[in-house]
Order: C-alpha cells, then sequence, then structure tokens
C-alpha cells in the first residue's frame, strides 16, 4: 500500500506546481495524464503523470 498521496483534483494538482488547472485537463484531453472520472467529469489526475509534464514543460524552457 502507497503512503503517499497519488490522486489529486485537477485543481490541487495544478496548485502544487503553480500552473493552471487548464493546463493539467489539457494533459488529460491528449492522454498524457492518466485520471478518475465520476460522472464523464474529471474527478481526480494522477500526481505522477503531472509531474512528468512539468519535467517537460520545464526543461523545454516553459514553452507549452
Amino acid at each position: 500500500m502507497s503512503l503517499v498521496k497519488t490522486w489529486y483534483t485537477a485543481a490541487d494538482a495544478a496548485a502544487k506546481f503553480g500552473v493552471e488547472k487548464s493546463l493539467v485537463l489539457s494533459w488529460v484531453d491528449a492522454g498524457l495524464v492518466r485520471c478518475e472520472r465520476d460522472g464523464g467529469k474529471v474527478a481526480r489526475v494522477n500526481i505522477d503523470d503531472v509531474r512528468l509534464e512539468i519535467d517537460a514543460l520545464v526543461q523545454a524552457g516553459g514553452k507549452g
């Protein structure tokens, strides 16, 4: 069992990394970030996937 929180709301994940929620959701739409849905809407996103996208964004010089 993992002791680290893995799933965050899109808003919480965005706030954790200082990016817009819409950016996180665009990664979900592109299939880059896994999510859990509730009633067809994104309920939670995988923070490890978000971290990978943040790392890629930083390496690209913030252009994304």
